[in-house]
């Protein structure tokens, strides 16, 4: 007896439209034997493009390499070195230089009275008026020198200033005048001494070791996202396959229900219900290939290479096996690995040191401004010429120096005060936030340990399943054949078979998740991963 199958499956599917008031989309058709045919051929469930088979190994070098978010944060460490680099050169020496010209006209101007004293009995006593004369006179002033600034917070200056006056009129004259000068100003309360001017060079340091860590942080949070995402490749690639296998076993079996049919071994119903087992195995592979398609697009994102873009044909395959070996961890080794090797614990600490040098700065700020000052010069002067000046700078002939004391205190000096407090205040929440990393870092260690622990028993487990699950599949469809099972029970126990398999997948790659997560947790990824930093 033959049928049409696709027509009879149509007319079956109008009736159960009547019947249960189904709606369907005018031009929806229905044709399985079209899918199976593509399913055969593999066109309609495999994603099409070039595919290229990937070590782990292969996928960290080139995430590392490209990855985004590790060429943003490279940024902060030039920065940071920067900012060192500008705090050291602040001790540099200063060469400067000045020259100004100026003219005066002066009208003649009614001076002072004076009183004359004077050997001369005649002058002695008398009384005579000073009147400022109409002149002109033209100024050339100028001085070359170097600061010095001092790592004690003082600043010495060597100086050679000069001066030219050229007075225009009858008593007219061209006079002048250089000295070789020396100062020094050296502070004795605030901003004195070595270690409070090297303050900020020192916070600098700290906080670019601070920025190096927190690169390298970011570089092992991109090896464990690119880890995760290869095995959810390949989980994706591994369900795929399972998805496959198990529209094939469902293809075939409506294969062979359809010749029995044919041959009246068994009733029509059974072709239906095949027919509805293979429908749901070609839904289960869109699925499994829509997947695939994403986690590639995932690790693509990731590892950011031009050879493999986003937009492009290619197929990563990974080539590495999953290490399926049982692990019996030691936590107490494991939080004492974690204290030295989790970077966030090495920024806090960073982080505290560059806030007690900030406090022990700010401490001195609140200290009043109390400075010395010393100042020397050898003088000299000559007619006609500036050389003329400058023939004899250290004859000692002529000389003036200078030294005093200058204080300075705020009246309330609330601002340096309230400044010192905020570091303080910040210093203690900064200690806070170490102990709730340090109680962190040890939960995540137990949870870490506890998963690997899980996963590893659901490996074991749902290897089980898979064995037991091929087994009763088998015996179902034996007795299937012999007439004692129909082909519901059949798909019932090959879905089983499909799901036990997935869920064994999903168990290695758990395990494997969680494995990374252990090595995160201790500050060894990087180890883990065979990577190493250049410094």
């Amino acid at each position: 007896m033959s049928r049409n199958k696709a027509t009879t499956l149509e007319e079956d599917f109008a009736n159960a439209r009547r019947q249960y008031g189904l709606s369907v989309p005018e031009r929806f058709r229905l044709n399985l034997d079209e899918a199976l045919a593509q399913g055969r051929e593999q066109e309609m469930f495999l994603p099409k493009g070039v595919e290229h088979g990937l070590t782990i190994a292969d996928v960290r070098a080139r995430a590392l390499q490209n990855n985004l978010s590790l060429k943003v944060v490279q940024f902060d460490q030039q920065i940071a070195q920067s900012v060192l680099g500008a705090e050291r050169a602040k001790f540099d020496n200063i060469i400067y230089a000045s020259l100004q010209r100026r003219r005066e006209n002066r009208p003649l101007t009614s001076g002072d009275i004076v009183q004359i004293k004077s050997e001369d009995p005649l002058l002695d006593g008398q009384l005579a008026k000073l009147d400022k004369a109409e002149q002109q006179i033209d100024y050339l002033d100028g001085e070359a020198g170097v600061a010095i600034p001092l790592r004690t917070g003082g600043v010495v200056r060597v100086s050679t200033p000069f001066e030219r006056k050229l007075t225009e009129g009858v008593l007219g004259s061209d006079q002048y005048r250089r000295a070789t000068r020396f100062s020094i100003s050296q502070p004795l309360l605030r901003n004195a001494g070595v270690k409070v001017n090297e303050a900020s060079i020192r916070i600098a340091d700290l906080d670019r070791q601070a920025v190096d860590a927190k690169t390298r942080l970011q570089s092992i949070r991109v090896l464990s996202l690119i880890d995760k995402a290869y095995w959810e490749l390949y989980a994706a690639w591994a369900e795929l396959d399972v998805r496959r296998q198990q529209y094939e076993l469902a293809a075939r079996n409506l294969d062979m229900v359809r010749r029995k049919v044919e041959e009246g071994l068994v009733a029509g119903i059974e072709a239906s219900r095949a027919e509805i087992g293979v429908s749901d195995r070609i839904e289960a592979l869109i699925l499994a290939k829509t997947r695939l398609q994403l986690t590639q697009r995932q690790l693509l994102f990731l590892l950011n290479d031009p050879q493999y873009a986003i937009d492009s044909n290619a197929l990563i395959r990974p080539q590495s096996e999953p290490v399926l070996m049982h692990y019996e961890f030691d936590k107490n080794r494991l939080i004492s690995s974690a204290m030295q090797g989790r970077l966030e614990l090495l920024e806090l600490e960073l982080r505290l040191a560059a806030d007690l040098d900030k406090v022990e700065y700010l401490q001195n700020q609140t200290l009043p401004l109390f400075t010395l000052d010393y100042s020397y010069g050898a003088l000299s002067s000559g007619e006609s010429s500036l050389s003329r000046a400058y023939d004899s700078p250290f004859d000692n002939r002529f000389s003036d120096w200078s030294v005093g004391l200058r204080f300075e205190l705020p009246m309330t000096n609330e601002a340096r005060r309230n400044q010192l407090q905020q570091a303080v205040q910040q210093r203690m929440q900064r200690l806070a936030t170490k102990e709730l990393q340090i109680l962190t870092v040890k939960r995540e260690i137990h949870d870490a340990v506890d998963r690997a622990e899980q996963h590893w028993q659901r490996i074991i487990a749902a290897r089980q399943q898979v064995m037991l699950a091929g087994v009763n599949y088998d015996g179902e469809l034996k007795q299937f054949n012999e007439g004692l099972r129909n082909m519901t029970e059949v798909l019932e126990m090959l879905s089983r078979l499909g799901e036990s398999q997935i869920k064994e997948i999903r168990a290695m790659v758990d395990y494997q998740a969680a494995l990374i997560d252990i090595a995160y947790t201790t500050g060894t990824l990087l180890g883990y991963g065979q990577v190493e930093l250049g410094s």
